[in-house]
């Protein structure tokens, strides 16, 4: 599951946020984007010590200051059943998986792949850089 996926189904959820600086944030997420930048509301922050207390109507935190995040279980149970729905959605609909493409096997039983069947490249023309274990041209 990634970051982003989970931060967006905590949204209206409430989180724990502390920052690199030591501080903490407990507050309900409203927004996030894809820096990871939050909008945070009904905030209580409490400083590196834990000796001050301040609140807050709304917060908006910096990505890059967050050292980590903590959400409820609940949240964490949404996003795994969010992202299995969409996972068999994705098998039903028989679309590629993200960064990759659809592959589709040949009527002879072989994967098809990119110059499958155009010689092998070196091997075999005397090149031979692709030898392992003293067997020739072919690995």
């Amino acid at each position: 599951m990634l970051p982003l996926t989970l931060l967006n189904t905590s949204q209206g959820h409430p989180m724990l946020v502390e920052l690199k600086s030591g501080e903490t944030l407990n507050g309900h997420l409203v927004n996030c984007d894809a820096w990871m930048n939050l909008t945070l509301k009904e905030v209580v922050q409490t400083n590196a010590d834990g000796t001050r207390f301040f609140r807050l109507p709304e917060c908006y935190v910096r990505g890059n200051n967050i050292k980590y995040l903590r959400v409820p279980d609940e949240v964490l149970d949404i996003a795994r059943e969010k992202n299995q729905q969409q996972r068999e959605e994705q098998r039903k609909s028989n679309q590629p998986q993200r960064g990759g493409y659809n592959r589709q096997y040949t009527s002879g039983g072989q994967r098809g792949g990119y110059n499958r069947n155009r010689g092998g490249g070196n091997v075999g023309r005397g090149g031979g850089h692709l030898q392992r274990g003293g067997r020739g041209g072919q690995y």
